[in-house]
């Protein structure tokens, strides 16, 4: 534990008059294997006190949409069960107008002897943790419970995999252990507070409908939220997918990935309990699991050492030297085609193997991985500058991706401008950055189908079949 743990302040503990630890759940929206709740507890039992748990949700966030409320509000029945079970107080707090209180964070705090919270280097965890510390008076304490090697373990930032891969390797057998069980010495008995938001199963549509948030953009038709439904999820990849993932992960009607990017973007599930279980399974079937796990863990860590490292990890500026000569070299290449980012939004370009992409994002809530590398591609080929490409890349996840705003996110959107890359053969607008083709992509992977497959969600409004696509069999 002692290198997931950052003081993120100077303060003390409070020790007069404290009637919990407040674990402040803002990534990790779990109750199993969540290093940050497990700290917690042991902090509250070494000061004879319960441990109050605090998830929010505010209206603010930008473009704060149905498709991400309803996927995060669906998940907390699940959640307030678990810790109901242990002993371990809830409150959640859907701030759903901006004139609402937005304080609830302090009034809470002013009875802690302790906060805890989740240690993330991107988005809304990233910038309260850099705010509030210094506002609490007491001691704040950021857990990383989002990777399965701390970030806290490397020195700086990784180049690239090739230097990350022998570290990860010398450490992963330390870190990849289960979490040890809860075990709350003290119950919670107080009663919650007027403010807290009670969740079920029904009312979650009608929570969201009365959020002052964007309704235009609907929940998605592939991922529901919850704890169960990622639960759900792996075991369909390691029975249906896990076997064919190496051979078949690049074609998405294939249907050999294992989705689960959605629930450990926000926390539903582990990468800890997603890389032990894989192990698990692929030794009992003797299956050889190297692809998927160097995948997980390696590429995915990679990325949250990039943001940890990285002040500016949504800015063009952070690529290496050779990516930035090479784009401002070419900066002023003619394009064959150059369109605006609201056609961009609406999948509105001449590529029916892109726009078909974009549909997926706005109908699923993301883009199979190496789709959306020819997705991204192409918005450079076709986008007025670099940095406009950069934006609207951006903008389409934080509109409709469910594992957007993710160290994986930007780290996966500047690979196309050749980060954690290396130089290919120099062309016009890309430079020596990797330059993908629709005629490559019709080589390497299905396209008809994937276009088919779109199309049915399209005309249905329903996702494509979970296993191999009837429609290509």
């Amino acid at each position: 534990m002692e290198h997931r743990v950052r003081p993120l302040n100077d303060a003390p503990l409070r020790t007069s008059g404290a009637e919990y630890v407040l674990y402040w759940c803002q990534m990790n929206r779990r109750v199993a294997a969540n290093h940050a709740l497990l700290y917690a507890v042991e902090k509250a039992n070494e000061l004879g006190l319960p441990v109050l748990v605090y998830e929010g949700l505010t209206c603010s966030y930008p473009h704060a949409n149905d498709r991400i409320h309803t996927f995060v509000v669906a998940n907390v029945p699940e959640t307030e069960e678990a810790l109901a079970a242990l002993g371990i107080g809830y409150c959640f707090y859907l701030r759903q107008r901006p004139e609402d209180p937005n304080d609830v964070l302090y009034q809470l705090a002013a009875r802690a002897a302790l906060v805890v919270t989740d240690d993330y280097p991107t988005f809304i965890a990233s910038w309260h943790n850099s705010s509030v510390p210094a506002k609490l008076g007491l001691a704040y304490h950021a857990v990383d419970s989002s990777c399965i090697i701390p970030m806290n373990r490397f020195e700086k930032r990784e180049w690239a995999a090739y230097s990350m891969r022998p570290k990860v390797k010398r450490m992963l057998a330390d870190h990849l252990v289960p979490v040890p069980p809860l075990r709350p010495a003290h119950r919670w008995t107080a009663p919650r507070p007027g403010w807290h938001v009670t969740v079920t199963a029904e009312n979650v549509a009608a929570l969201v409908v009365g959020c002052a948030i964007d309704h235009a953009i609907p929940p998605s038709i592939a991922f529901p939220g919850g704890r169960a439904a990622a639960e759900r999820s792996l075991q369909r990849f390691l029975i249906d997918r896990l076997s064919r993932y190496a051979r078949d992960k690049n074609s998405p009607s294939n249907h050999a990935t294992s989705e689960l990017s959605p629930y450990v973007h926000f926390g539903m599930i582990s990468t800890l309990e997603i890389a032990l279980a894989v192990e698990g399974y692929a030794a009992e079937q003797k299956l050889i699991a190297a692809e998927f796990l160097e995948e997980l863990i390696v590429r995915r860590e990679l990325a949250f050492n990039f943001a940890r490292f990285t002040p500016n990890y949504d800015q063009l500026e952070c690529l290496p030297d050779w990516a930035l000569k090479t784009l401002a070299k070419h900066a002023g290449d003619r394009r064959d085609y150059v369109y605006t980012e609201a056609q961009f939004l609406a999948a509105e370009t001449h590529d029916a193997l892109w726009n078909a992409c974009q549909q997926e994002m706005r109908l699923r809530g993301k883009i199979h991985g190496y789709y959306r590398m020819y997705w991204g591609k192409k918005i450079i080929e076709w986008s007025a500058t670099h940095a406009d490409a950069l934006r609207t890349m951006i903008k389409c996840h934080d509109l409709y991706a469910l594992d957007g705003r993710d160290p994986n996110t930007y780290t996966g959107i500047l690979w196309c401008f050749g980060l954690h890359d290396r130089p290919w053969q120099e062309r016009s607008v890309f430079g020596m950055i990797r330059f993908m083709s629709l005629d490559g992509m019709k080589r390497k992977t299905d396209v008809d189908c994937y276009l088919r497959d779109i199309a049915q969600m399209l005309r249905t409004g329903q996702d494509a079949a979970p296993g191999p696509s009837l429609l290509c069999s």
